[in-house]
């Protein structure tokens, strides 16, 4: 079987960009997320980058837009929850709670070089923007940090056993992560493999074990969701349809936003949902929180996609310019810097929508992380 027929199981034959102007127009507004098969508008709204407030002791780069900041100004009376809401403190707190939660959950024990490997790419930084989300989502509905830390813990193992082996020479051929020499360079291409399936098998563990005032029923629930979102379904999915991909000329928007929507937005889309599940949310208030994470989870990657053409690898972290010299199909690729730039900010608008029936303090963390992931710098 071909490249173009494997892939083409998962997404439409044609791509919109082949039909006529105006039913290309409606093919843009109305895309199916493959990984729910829901409508999201992917209208191109010609409207003002917003600008960013910059924290430069810090790289969380926003919490504001320019637009909400006038809109403040205008209704003094109408005080924004987020205008008030300290995000780079809350972050700072967050991800020094969950630095700790995980220093303690990975300690380091025989055989040691494992868990040295394991350590090294857990505990390098980032910014624990996972662990906030899921924390975040269990506080919006009722519930305590307490309760969501082992799932917080564990997508964030997830997710650096995810860049543990895309960095490996198979996959990306990454020397640099986080700042750092990726693990592979340090402790080999075997520990480097073995360390991110131990991470694997160890989220799921924690959860179940170290879970407390929860039933079983969603601790069940919990780990299903967080199985799928990673699976062949969900970010394996993605990973594959990507790497098969590399290459074709011809891919276009619905090809891409399969890939995106299930490599980097099913884990975060999972994020949200368990610690809404945890917290002991509805149906319909996960519901609501899946939308509001499908929403961020693509604007992750479509800015990731600009970072990755207009910034340096110092300034990132990791390397600059690799999906480039890869011939991958990126959104800049496709539609240009501007387009993407106006399709990231209708995806942070329709997000930010999906949280206007919640109290607005308690929803003030998951507003300003769309607003950080989507003008974040790095």
């Amino acid at each position: 079987m071909s490249v173009v027929n494997l892939s083409t199981t998962w997404v439409h034959t044609h791509s919109m960009y082949d039909l006529p102007s105006r039913s290309r127009s409606t093919a843009l507004s109305k895309l199916l997320h493959p990984l729910k098969k829901k409508p999201i508008s992917l209208f191109f709204p010609r409207t003002r980058a917003a600008r960013p407030i910059s924290y430069s002791s810090l790289s969380i780069s926003a919490t504001l837009t320019k637009e909400q900041t006038v809109k403040d100004e205008d209704n003094p009376q109408e005080e924004s929850s987020s205008s008030t809401f300290n995000f780079k403190a809350y972050m700072l707190q967050k991800a020094n709670s969950v630095n700790q939660a995980l220093d303690e959950a990975v300690s380091l024990r025989d055989p040691q070089r494992i868990h040295e490997s394991m350590r090294y790419s857990l505990l390098a930084g980032g910014k624990r923007v996972r662990p906030a989300l899921c924390i975040a989502s269990c506080e919006l509905v009722g519930g305590h940090q307490s309760t969501a830390m082992p799932a917080a813990c564990a997508v964030e193992m997830i997710h650096t056993m995810s860049l543990m082996h895309d960095d490996l020479p198979c996959m990306d051929n990454d020397d640099l992560r986080r700042g750092k020499p990726t693990n592979h360079k340090v402790f080999g291409e075997d520990v480097a493999v073995l360390a991110g399936d131990a991470l694997l098998s160890f989220a799921f563990e924690h959860i179940a074990t170290a879970t407390v005032g929860v039933s079983s029923e969603r601790i069940v629930r919990v780990i299903g969701e967080l199985a799928k979102s990673i699976g062949s379904e969900g970010l394996v999915a993605g990973q594959v349809v990507d790497i098969n991909s590399e290459g074709i000329s011809d891919v276009g928007l619905e090809h891409l936003e399969f890939i995106h929507v299930h490599k980097t937005a099913a884990l975060l889309e999972g994020s949200v949902v368990l610690g809404a599940i945890l917290g002991g949310g509805s149906d319909e208030e996960v519901e609501k929180l899946r939308k509001f994470a499908r929403c961020i989870g693509l604007l992750f990657q479509v800015v990731d996609d600009i970072l990755d053409v207009t910034k340096s690898s110092q300034e990132l972290g990791k390397t600059a310019g690799k999906d480039l010299v890869a011939d991958k199909v990126t959104y800049p690729k496709l539609i240009g810097i501007d387009k993407s730039r106006e399709f990231a900010e209708k995806l942070n608008n329709e997000a930010k929508d999906q949280l206007a029936g919640f109290d607005q303090a308690k929803a003030a963390p998951l507003i300003a992380l769309a607003n950080y992931i989507a003008y974040r710098q790095n």
